[in-house]
């Protein structure tokens, strides 16, 4: 099996595994193999035929499945894991202890903060009007909040923010803001009641 790929210019810390068939420090269209540094902390697991273009400043404890697109120009924190066949568009900024599962789609602009915990098959979008002649010129990713959790195969429209420790039910099409602390469901989503009211069968609170 074909060994991983590194490019020039990229710094990885101690203590990192990289799968085969990885490619590390990729140059985005118009750069130079090299042009950009790639930096990525120590203890890093990354696995077979994930990508990683340059430019990309990434911290301790990254962990992704297998077959993950990053794009380049994202800052990323400490213990942020990506599941398998997950991708995450250019000049995204991800919190600390962020984890999102496999088939996430994260666009341009994104911001994720601390401890945010997004399902599978989750979709972020950021283009209002796709295909309109001024689509790129208006972009604007989804804002998640710190502890906030977006469930399986939900879908945030454009410049929504999630609120901090709220959480998106699975299937979801979350049109607006979501108030902190809050659970939303449904398409549109619509408030439910507060995550501080959940149960679980027994009685006892999940959060």
């Amino acid at each position: 099996m074909e060994k991983a790929k590194i490019h020039a210019n990229v710094q990885i810390g101690s203590n990192h595994s990289i799968g085969p068939c990885s490619i590390i420090g990729e140059p985005p269209r118009g750069k130079r193999p090299g042009e950009l540094k790639t930096v990525i902390g120590k203890n890093a697991t990354i696995r077979s035929h994930s990508v990683i273009y340059a430019g990309n400043v990434i911290g301790d404890g990254f962990e992704t499945g297998h077959g993950i697109m990053l794009r380049e120009n994202n800052r990323i924190g400490n213990d942020v894991s990506v599941g398998s066949h997950s991708v995450i568009e250019r000049d995204c900024v991800i919190g600390d202890g962020v984890r999102m599962h496999s088939n996430v789609f994260i666009p341009e602009y994104t911001k994720i903060m601390d401890g945010a915990w997004i399902g599978p098959n989750a979709v972020l979008t950021n283009a209002e009007f796709p295909k309109s002649a001024q689509a790129k010129k208006f972009l604007q990713g989804p804002v998640i909040e710190s502890g906030a959790k977006i469930g399986a195969n939900a879908t945030v429209l454009p410049g929504v923010r999630i609120g901090s420790s709220s959480l998106v039910g699975a299937g979801s099409v979350v049109t607006h803001d979501v108030p902190p602390g809050t659970v939303v469901v449904g398409n549109p989503a619509k408030m439910t009641k507060k995550v501080s009211d959940l149960r679980y069968g027994n009685g006892e609170k999940p959060y």
